[in-house]
């Protein structure tokens, strides 16, 4: 795996907007990357990374992922679910609505 670090992927817009019209109020995901987005940073990985082969997901989604699972007390399994149906995980992870998320071994 490599890593071309980039931190958190700007929100699409219609996931900003489909999420601010269900959750006018915000939720726990939600106010997470409005609030420490710039805590998740990849800089601090890339040395722990190789320059060659397939991209992975970025430390900063992971990291978010794994803050995320740990708030709602979730398996891997259940946090990758999370990812694919939770439009307020979605909007944490700058994912578009249709995303597909992303394996649970990850």
């Amino acid at each position: 795996m490599s890593l071309q670090p980039k931190g958190l992927p700007e929100i699409p817009a219609q996931t900003v907007a489909v999420a601010r019209t269900a959750f006018p109020h915000g939720t726990l995901a939600m106010r997470a990357r409005d609030r420490l987005s710039d805590v998740f940073a990849d800089e601090p990985f890339t040395e722990a990374s190789d320059a060659v082969g397939a991209p992975g997901l970025a430390p900063a989604v992971l990291s978010l992922v794994t803050v995320l699972q740990f708030t709602e007390n979730l398996t891997d399994r259940q946090a990758a679910a999370m990812a694919v149906r939770a439009i307020d995980w979605k909007y944490a992870l700058g994912a578009e609505l249709t995303d597909t998320g992303f394996d649970a071994s990850v």
